[in-house]
């Protein structure tokens, strides 16, 4: 396969790195755990999500071992605009929100092997 920083850099999904050089080593050397996150803000993901979800599934099939973190602390606070008030939401529809974003999520990512990804929720 191709160096991953080169197929993030052709899908146009890689724009600035501190230190280009010392990543790629990181990566081509290694697995790398890292982590996406996801705000349960709505009960459904958009679109947009989409990009964060297929990076995330690129860097696992390089290798690379991702956490997959939907907030249900940070859904608890609302989505943040700049032209309205957060809204807060009740923890039990945040639970469910949750809930239906993981499950959008696991069909792309794999939970088994060496590089197995982990669905995570910073309200535990």
């Amino acid at each position: 396969m191709t160096d991953i920083v080169d197929e993030l850099k052709w899908r146009g999904l890689f724009a600035l790195s501190t230190d280009e050089d010392a990543l790629r080593k990181v990566l081509a050397n290694r697995p790398v755990t890292f982590y996406c996150g996801f705000d349960p803000t709505a009960p459904s993901q958009h679109v947009g999500h989409l990009v964060q979800v297929l990076t995330v599934r690129r860097l696992q099939q390089a290798g690379h071992r991702p956490l997959a973190l939907v907030g249900g602390a940070t859904g608890l606070i609302g989505d943040p605009r700049p032209t309205a008030v957060r809204t807060l939401n009740a923890p039990e529809t945040v639970a469910r929100w949750v809930e239906k974003l993981r499950r959008q999520i696991e069909p792309f990512l794999s939970f088994e092997g060496t590089n197995a990804a982990v669905m995570v929720n910073n309200l535990d």
